[in-house]
């Protein structure tokens, strides 16, 4: 069963449009400087640690007041049984949304086709030719991140792209790349960064409202849904 390092019984954001619960899964393929969940990614093992039954009864016990549940991370397709943990939450009547790096296309895939996740989010984490620096691997599947991408941008899985942005590691032309790379994606999204002594390498900083609209205006040249969230 899959290893579970956190549940927040209420969330307005993870799914939009749904008042649901997210599921975090440990460890991650990816090393990305600016992550918010570092505890989960570095030493998973050493996180206190969720019995699924207990996650369960509690979604269970919230049928009728939860509409969704979300499944996060770390990168919850790396962990072993995934399908059987979300087959047991749609037995409860959940739709599930699943939130990916998008490194293991065939996860995603093999879950839509039997129809057992409703909606998937994609951290884009920079152009591709910016990868190695934004997701700390010298050598990042980028062929598994287009694979994913072309399945959500020519298929019928409900999805959302979205980028958290951080001052030092993103400039504009990045966005310019980004946008012919999604081109008539249906929905993107800009995330203010938030700096906390949860972050992986600590002491980034955001780009201001003003300036997140301007990359705004250059994605929305090529992708018609664009929006900016986490910032007040």
């Amino acid at each position: 069963m899959p290893k579970i390092h956190g549940l927040n019984k209420t969330t307005l954001l993870d799914y939009p449009g749904r008042v649901a619960a997210t599921v975090f899964l440990g460890h991650c393929n990816f090393r990305c400087p600016f992550c918010q969940n570092s505890s989960l990614v570095l030493n998973p093992a050493e996180e206190p640690e969720i019995p699924e039954e207990e996650v369960l009864s509690f979604l269970k016990k919230r049928q009728g007041i939860l509409e969704g549940v979300c499944i996060s991370g770390g990168e919850p397709t790396l962990a072993p049984d995934l399908e059987d943990f979300i087959q047991k939450i749609h037995n409860l009547g959940y739709p599930v949304k699943l939130d990916t790096n998008g490194t293991h296309p065939e996860v995603l895939k093999n879950l839509a086709d039997k129809d057992l996740i409703q909606k998937a989010a994609v951290d884009i984490k920079a152009c591709p030719e910016n990868y190695p620096s934004l997701s700390g691997m010298l050598h990042p599947p980028l062929d598994a991140v287009r694979e994913t991408v072309d399945f959500l941008l020519h298929g019928n899985l409900d999805y959302e792209f979205r980028t958290t942005v951080v001052r030092e590691l993103h400039n504009e032309e990045d966005f310019v790349r980004i946008g012919k790379w999604l081109k008539g994606a249906s929905g993107y999204y800009l995330q203010a960064y938030r700096d906390s002594e949860e972050v992986l390498q600590p002491g980034f900083s955001s780009y201001s409202l003003e300036e997140l609209e301007h990359f705004r205006e250059i994605l929305l040249t090529t992708i018609p849904v664009v929006g900016i969230r986490g910032i007040d």
